[in-house]
């Protein structure tokens, strides 16, 4: 690209960023950026003190615009020198044919004319109109346009924001999953291997036992061995002899043989063998629950993995008269007595329910709930998600038909609200829910936090745009909480 001429140059140094002529009345802004006194008033609509620079951005006060005079200046002179230099060249300014300033707009080949041309043949059937106003009229055109890109480069710079702080924070809330994640298995791998080793330790006790029984043992049997040997030999040679020499004594010598006898010693106790018997079937369940553990956690994590853990809280303004929430809205309770509560038409007024504040539309999500039933009671529960339009007053039947998916404990039967209800084949004791809502495939899935095992899963069914939020059912004895 060729470097511009001074005379461009000059030019260019006299031009307004926003209007793009000439300068009017020009001011600089406290960051040292020069516009039309106008232009910087028409960008800055409003009662606002502070704004910003149209090219740097920066924050300035509307109140410390200061005249540039010297700018005003340099404005007039490049104007003297442009027309000076337009018409030595025989075009800008002045008609390159007729030597006449160019007053006039030709509106049908939108160019510059002087008055002789308007009187030619070329342009005697057109529209011709002053050249100022023409240039008022496409200024304000290309102003409408300017504001229209302003406001897009506005829109677009506030998307940039937002999409950077989202990303700050799904960083930062990923780098705490990070931890949390290199914090357990840490623990994990130290429980284990503090497990492995009590076990290898109890298992060298056995041994150490065994070995020392087994060699005993040896020592006996070897002793009882030689004492055999030599007796045998013994005999042996007595039966060599003559009948006179080997009748000698021979009562003795039959005692003896009798009395040769070993008893075999016992290798291994009972309270031993025994002992060895129940640390194997202990490490059969061992073995069992390892597997077990290794089977469920990669679908457990399967299901996680890909979800985002969402921090939830219940709202106030949903909740049913009979029901109190904690101060942080983290959990719920049945109330022995009705509250005094306003009847705003966001508040459930005949179901005992209560919907969480968040709400979503996009994204996976998911997060914990903890039952907790009184000593002794039979109390009820439920968990699950709905729909914003979901009905707040009259009598609701819980089904996925009128907007809810849940899963709940009543007495002592687990079953999925579907319609008609799903009977789970879940312990009654079940205390902990991990609640995961896929919005993109259109799906809520409840997975046991105990056992990492999948419960039910719901197809939610197509929602556009209408937000998502947790919801709670809570009767007599019972109590909910959000984790964390």
């Amino acid at each position: 690209m060729a470097a511009a001429s001074p005379m461009e140059s000059l030019q260019e140094e006299a031009t307004c960023p926003i209007c793009l002529e000439y300068f009017t009345d020009p001011v600089t802004l406290e960051c040292g950026h020069n516009f039309c006194r106008a232009c910087i008033a028409q960008c800055w609509e409003g009662p606002d003190t502070a704004a910003s620079c149209p090219q740097c951005r920066e924050t300035v006060q509307q109140r410390n615009l200061r005249p540039n005079r010297q700018l005003a200046n340099v404005v007039e002179i490049t104007k003297q020198l442009s027309f000076q230099a337009a018409k030595g060249a025989g075009g800008g300014g002045v008609c390159g044919e007729h030597q006449e300033a160019l007053k006039l707009f030709c509106e049908e080949d939108q160019t510059p004319i002087c008055v002789v041309c308007d009187r030619s043949r070329a342009h005697r059937a057109h529209r011709v109109v002053p050249i100022q106003e023409a240039a008022q009229e496409y200024k304000e055109k290309i102003q409408a346009h300017l504001k229209t890109l302003r406001e897009e480069r506005e829109k677009l710079l506030g998307l940039k924001v937002a999409g950077e702080d989202r990303s700050r924070e799904y960083l930062k809330q990923t780098e705490t999953e990070r931890q949390k994640i290199v914090s357990e298995f840490q623990q994990l791998r130290q429980f284990l291997e503090e497990q492995e080793q009590l076990l290898l330790a109890q298992l060298e006790k056995l041994d150490k036992e065994i070995v020392k029984i087994q060699n005993e043992n040896i020592t006996k049997l070897s002793e009882g061995i030689s004492h055999l040997s030599e007796l045998i030999s013994e005999m042996e040679g007595k039966c060599q002899k003559p009948a006179s020499e080997f009748l000698q004594d021979v009562r003795n010598t039959l005692s003896r043989c009798e009395k040769g006898k070993f008893q075999q010693p016992e290798e291994i106790s009972p309270e031993l063998e025994e002992r060895v018997s129940n640390f194997s079937q202990k490490t059969i369940v061992l073995m069992e629950t390892l597997r077990k553990f290794k089977d469920t956690l990669p679908s457990a994590l399967e299901s996680l993995g890909a979800h985002r853990q969402a921090n939830v809280t219940l709202d106030p303004d949903t909740a049913h008269p009979y029901l109190v929430l904690s101060k942080g809205g983290k959990s719920v309770r049945w109330a022995d007595t009705e509250q005094d509560l306003p009847n705003n038409p966001e508040r459930f007024d005949t179901e005992p329910w209560v919907l969480g504040c968040e709400g979503f539309t996009l994204g996976r999500h998911w997060w914990e709930v903890e039952a907790d039933v009184e000593v002794g009671g039979e109390g009820s529960w439920a968990v699950g998600v709905a729909r914003e339009s979901v009905g707040r007053k009259g009598e609701i039947i819980c089904s996925p038909e009128v907007g809810i998916w849940a899963v709940e404990r009543c007495g002592d039967h687990f079953q999925a609200l579907t319609s008609p209800e799903t009977p789970l084949p879940r312990s009654w004791s079940l205390s902990r829910i991990w609640v995961c809502l896929d919005c993109d495939r259109g799906q809520v899935t409840f997975i046991g936090a105990g056992d990492e095992a999948p419960i039910f899963t719901f197809l939610l069914g197509s929602v556009p745009g209408e937000r998502i939020r947790p919801w709670l059912s809570v009767g007599p004895e019972s109590r909910l909480r959000l984790r964390p």
